[in-house]
């Protein structure tokens, strides 16, 4: 096996998926705890501490104690690569999650013990499933009274329909968590809970089912029910089908608990011997085997101002093929230019060191000047361009006021940043000033976000003047037949960031009628 094949596989590259409040930035510390990337996990309940959670890096993070935008994370762990992509668990954000798991190779889909699968979860898990992205179920919060474990286990075959195979099993006192039992290996885990609130890693301990001291310590109730529960697992389906798993149609299952350590060694151990290495990628010439010795990746987020004091620009590159390194020159497939990728960045949040090389399945951060835009294809060797992504249509529109005039022009910096990177979309409609600027967003709190990084980034104290509209269509058609449609009752004519038409509808049903009507424009969902 040549240096290039080793390297890549021992990459893992996956993103972590939940309904908010599920513990999932919880979950992204001890991850990086246990592979050694952090020496104390921050604590994220307690907000006014020191110490924030790792990928929870924006001061507006910090202040709210939710994450707003998606973190990348890097470390090794067992002689693995690992690439994890954190995201963001509010509906409010749910694109930026989106564009985040067309990067990932797998997927975690976390549950709290209480709530099992919510409606934040199902709308991810389609997501992957559309992808056929292999997907790990980790059932959190398992330190806490929750639902009986096989009936969670039976919503989620249920309710997203796929089958489930329980990795670990809870081993329960009443109420109290004790520790898992690894249906790999046959071995009982019992943990040791510290007094530190799971900021370190925590003592582990085997025992043997049917011993005394594990009589002793369940008690004969307690264990007699852990005894059967195993029988009725190892009586109730097949084996683990790893095939089926690497097609998204099986989901291993954890029982673990974030906020205490509890099973989450145990599931980064199974994870790192499950989850897949970089698999081939689909550009729009062919496929792309990802051992292919030329580099070719594309654009799934940009980042502005991550570092405040140089008020930079960072371009996260999935890698799709090759060898990446600092300085070489690769083909912008969208202008058709070269462009020099200098200053690669290994990212952990915030943090960001220089690096010389990186392979297939990892994530690079690229400074960029301005030229690079989310779904970019770069190619070291001829014209492979990666599918682009998806624009999704914003449900919350609003004008954007600025009582100074002579911010004018940082305004619509800090708009076209923040567009470009996701944060917002940005629209303009024609007034008696020119352009005005109108924000599109897919939830409410990204509004908030908005104005929060305009002040602070930007130096701009904006307002915002809500608008009637719920629904947006890019549109094709001449310009008398555009207008024409557009002046309907409830409907409003603007240009996007690039200068395409869109219509804004007030309600569905308006959208509906409108392009059930209306043969002489044709309207597109997603950009065109």
């Amino acid at each position: 096996m040549s240096k290039l094949e080793e390297e890549i596989a021992r990459r893992r590259t996956f993103a972590i998926i939940s309904h908010p409040d599920a513990g999932k930035t919880t979950l992204t510390e001890k991850l990086l705890l246990y592979g050694g990337a952090i020496h104390l996990a921050g604590s994220v309940k307690a907000r006014r501490a020191a110490r924030h959670a790792t990928s929870d890096w924006m001061e507006m993070e910090k202040e709210r104690g939710i994450s707003v935008t998606s973190s990348v994370l890097q470390f090794d762990y067992e002689g693995k690569r690992i690439n994890l992509l954190d995201t963001p668990g509010h509906v409010d954000f749910s694109e930026d999650t989106y564009r985040t798991l067309i990067a990932a190779d797998s997927a975690v889909m976390l549950l709290d013990n209480r709530r099992g699968v919510e409606t934040q979860t199902r709308k991810l898990f389609d997501v992957c499933r559309r992808r056929r992205l292999p997907i790990f179920t980790f059932v959190n919060k398992c330190d806490r009274a929750g639902e009986d474990p096989l009936k969670l286990l039976d919503d989620v075959q249920e309710e997203l329909g796929i089958d489930v195979y329980p990795m670990t099993w809870p081993i329960l006192r009443g109420n109290d968590f004790l520790g898992v039992y690894d249906r790999q290996d046959g071995k009982i885990l019992l943990f040791a809970k510290g007094e530190d609130h799971g900021q370190t890693r925590i003592a582990e301990e085997e025992a043997e089912l049917g011993s005394d001291a594990l009589r002793t310590l369940l008690g004969e109730q307690a264990h007699d029910r852990l005894a059967e529960e195993i029988e009725l697992l190892d009586l109730a389906g097949a084996d683990f089908d790893k095939d089926a798993f690497l097609r998204g149609e099986v989901t291993p299952a954890f029982f673990g608990s974030a906020l205490t350590n509890f099973g989450v060694e145990p599931f980064l151990r199974s994870f790192l011997s499950l989850a897949p290495e970089p698999p081939p990628r689909e550009a729009e010439e062919r496929t792309v085997e990802p051992t292919e010795p030329s580099f070719s990746g594309f654009v799934f987020k940009i980042q502005a101002n991550m570092d405040p004091r140089h008020r930079d620009r960072i371009a996260f590159v999935r890698i799709c093929s090759g060898r990446f390194e600092g300085g070489m020159s690769v083909r912008h497939i969208r202008s058709g230019k070269p462009i020099r990728l200098s200053a690669p960045q290994q990212v952990m949040a915030r943090s960001r060191e220089a690096m010389e090389e990186a392979y297939a399945g990892d994530v690079v951060g690229i400074h960029d000047r301005g030229s690079l835009r989310v779904g970019d294809s770069l190619s070291e060797n001829g014209d492979l361009e990666y599918a682009g992504i998806p624009r999704f249509s914003p449900e919350h529109f609003a004008r954007v006021e600025v009582p100074d005039p002579l911010r004018r022009k940082h305004l619509d910096k800090g708009l076209r940043q923040l567009s470009e990177e996701g944060a917002a979309q940005v629209f303009y409609s024609e007034g008696l000033a020119g352009p005005a600027p109108i924000v599109g967003a897919v939830g409410q709190l990204q509004f908030d976000v908005l104005l929060h990084r305009l002040e602070h980034e930007y130096g701009v104290t904006a307002s915002l003047e809500r608008m009637p509209f719920r629904h947006a269509r890019w549109v094709e058609g001449s310009e008398e037949a555009v207008r024409r449609v557009a002046q309907g009752f409830g409907r409003a004519q603007v240009s996007d960031a690039r200068g395409r038409p869109m219509i804004l509808f007030d309600s569905e049903w308006n959208l509906r009628n409108t392009v059930n009507d209306e043969t002489d424009v044709v309207f597109h969902d997603v950009a065109p």
